[in-house]
């Protein structure tokens, strides 16, 4: 080994050193400022001291361990303590939802006596996912058996897509607000042939803004959807193809009673809609339940779930989309869920270039929320 690679090698092992010091000073820092803080809880403000958490130097602290305290004295003086850059008070949500524990900003002040007035990227949402919805943006794949259909029997469903949430702020009736954007691919392929054909892929995007407030939370949407029928379906099948596209508003009201129950419902309006003789209105109303007990250590709970639609251009008639399963949920893994469900839809196809083909069937799915 010559000098030059030996003066490297010393060099770069001070600069991993140095790296390992400063990140336990980090650590340490953070420790030394959650028992501070939590001894100025304790003696100031007669609190519990293990109400504080604290990292990368912010402090966050629970509301609902704080009822009853001056929250902006609280605020003052642990902003007061060295090496704090922000302090955060969060209220922990309880409610129907994939996330059973979802942290809300409250008050987010930072060293200059700031109010932070948004966050971005928070992280959670505000509206929960519509778990029995065959149209809600996350990932998904299933098996679905058609009963008495002429052309399919054995069919599989996949869905690939999310929601990503930019901004969070506050909002009227001491409530939140978030932004994001909804974007999925909604597919289905015919099991039976010898190439699994693509039957359709549905193109789908949305800019969500939400609201909620305790129990209640709002969505508002303007969306894009788009319809295509796949190449080997249209060559092994004689069908006349739908150029089927449309832009929609919708709104979705829901209200979760306890943390085992939820209602929703709303509607939606079509615009600049191919074919134009689409019928614009729709309605969309469901109901969710979710045991309070859950199994295999925390890891299992069971959850059941209806979502019905009514759609102007089927003359109303309802279709009916029922899930139930168990969600596969720990303490670690907040916001990241897995569903697997017995399914079941009869009603008009939710598959674009089919909406007008009554459909019915049974499957089973894996559902993943993130």
């Amino acid at each position: 080994m010559n000098t030059i690679d030996a003066k490297r090698l010393i060099l770069i092992a001070l600069v991993l050193f140095a790296l390992g010091v400063c990140r336990a000073n980090a650590a340490v820092d953070d420790r030394y400022i959650a028992g501070y803080a939590g001894a100025v809880l304790e003696r100031e403000f007669h609190l519990k001291k293990n109400a504080v958490t604290v990292e990368d130097g912010v402090i966050a602290l629970r509301a609902s361990e704080l009822k009853g305290a001056d929250t902006d004295a609280i605020l003052t003086a642990l902003l007061g303590i060295q090496g704090v850059s922000r302090v955060v008070i969060i209220e922990v949500e309880q409610g129907f939802t994939y996330e059973p524990q979802r942290p809300l900003v409250v008050k987010d002040r930072d060293k200059k006596g700031a109010e932070t007035e948004g966050v971005l990227f928070p992280g959670s949402k505000l509206f929960a996912p519509l778990i029995a919805d065959p149209r809600w943006a996350h990932f998904s794949v299933a098996y679905h058996h058609y009963n008495n259909d002429e052309k399919l029997k054995n069919v599989g469903s996949t869905s690939f897509g999310e929601t990503f949430i930019f901004y969070r702020g506050k909002a009227f009736l001491d409530g939140q607000w978030d932004l994001g954007i909804q974007a999925a691919v909604f597919a289905i392929f015919d099991l039976d042939a010898a190439s699994k054909d693509l039957i359709n892929a549905d193109y789908w995007i949305g800019f969500p803004v939400s609201y909620r407030k305790g129990p209640y939370s709002a969505l508002f949407r303007l969306f894009h959807q788009s319809s295509h029928l796949g190449d080997e379906y249209l060559l092994n099948n004689r069908t006349n193809r739908v150029n089927l596209s449309y832009q929609a508003v919708d709104a979705k009201f829901s209200y979760d009673y306890g943390d085992w129950l939820r209602f929703y419902g709303g509607g939606g309006f079509l615009f600049d809609q191919e074919p134009s003789e689409l019928k614009p209105w729709s309605l969309q109303y469901g109901i969710e339940l979710r045991s309070p007990q859950t199994y295999v250590s925390g890891h299992l709970r069971p959850i059941a779930a209806a979502d019905l639609k009514n759609w102007e251009q089927n003359n109303w008639n309802t279709d009916i989309s029922v899930r139930t399963g168990i969600q596969i949920e720990g303490e670690k893994t907040v916001g990241h869920k897995v569903q697997i469900m017995l399914e079941y839809f009869r009603g008009h196809s939710p598959n674009g270039q089919f909406y007008e083909r009554p459909i019915q069937y049974l499957g089973l799915g894996t559902h993943f929320y993130f």
